[in-house]
């Protein structure tokens, strides 16, 4: 076995494992080879640090990938820490070689980066049961958050329309660069209370809306329009990608604080999901913490969305190197 940082020549080979793991391990995490280079260039990332690949005869059997925040939360930093191992080669301690190099290098990075702050390390679980699970207990990290991904198609989709607010002047507008520092700043604030959250940056915002699979199309921003354009103010917003062909994945969706619970998102995010389905989607998608503290589970089960599968995040707390 030999083990190197991911180099843009890996895309293939990359690719086509994480493509294979997405089936084997029923995540639907699918991915052309543009979407792992643009993860390799992504702010902050250094690839021949922050990467890791397992290679056996040639063939790539395993991969680690570390992101850190830009930002702080609650005072602490937050690394995230990906990967997977093909199944032929589990249970051999090829996850572990991932682990201590990843492990050893967030240490490293937060030092760098956040110098004596306190940090804590992410993981997936995958589906309860999932050897990855039995594997992130086995080095400390503990059970954090519980997370389903959640589907509707067609016939179960059931539209929310607008509350009916005369006073208020509302604009319903597609996403676009014009809007980007506004939603930025919107999304920040929405999220600034929900779990494993940290502030994007401009930086980090613009790789994600300049992605190859995000959809400028099918995504929503609803503003209260003011006398002055100038003065208009983001409500909420509802922003959508596409990593499976005809499928509509739903990335963000976010009120602002003042504006929450008048039924802006259901409304937002039902033109979002009607405009998929009439442009030929067969399926859209998401992901929600079933803890969120905007009762999000309920709003997509009122459009008849419906629970697919459960994955749990496992955390480990360190201390500033």
């Amino acid at each position: 076995m030999r083990h190197d940082w991911i180099h843009p020549e890996h895309l293939s080979a990359w690719t086509a494992l994480t493509n294979k793991l997405a089936v084997v391990d029923d995540t639907e995490e699918f991915y052309e080879e543009e979407d792992l280079a643009e993860e390799l260039a992504e702010p902050g990332v250094q690839p021949e640090l922050d990467t890791l690949g397992l290679w056996i005869d040639g063939a790539m059997v395993g991969y680690g990938q570390l992101r850190l925040s830009e930002h702080l939360r609650d005072g602490r930093g937050r690394v995230f820490i990906g990967g997977g191992v093909a199944p032929d080669y589990r249970k051999r301690g090829l996850g572990a070689v991932i682990m201590d190099d990843l492990e050893a290098r967030a240490v490293e990075k937060m030092r760098e980066v956040h110098p004596g702050v306190d940090f804590t390390i992410d993981m997936w679980g995958n589906t309860p049961g999932h050897s990855a699970s039995a594997f992130a207990a086995s080095r400390g990290y503990e059970p954090t958050r519980h997370f389903q991904d959640m589907a509707v198609t067609p016939p179960e989709f059931r539209r929310q329309d607008r509350t009916h607010e005369p006073s208020t002047n509302l604009r319903l507008a597609h996403y676009s660069a014009d809007l980007a520092e506004l939603v930025r700043e919107l999304d920040n604030e929405a999220f600034a209370d929900h779990w494993g959250s940290t502030p994007k940056s401009v930086a980090e915002w613009d790789a994600m809306t300049r992605a190859r699979s995000f959809r400028n199309e099918y995504s929503r921003i609803l503003l209260e329009v003011g006398d002055d354009p100038v003065q208009e103010r983001g409500l909420c917003y509802v922003l959508s990608g596409e990593w499976v062909p005809k499928e509509l994945y739903i990335s963000r969706v976010g009120t602002a604080r003042s504006a929450r619970g008048r039924g802006y998102a259901a409304w937002a995010l039902s033109t979002v999901v009607e405009a998929a389905f009439a442009g030929g989607y067969v399926k859209v998608d998401l992901s929600v913490d079933t803890e969120s503290p905007t009762g999000a589970v309920g709003l997509y089960e009122r459009l008849g969305f419906a629970v697919v599968r459960r994955g749990t995040m496992f955390r480990k707390s360190c201390l500033a190197g």
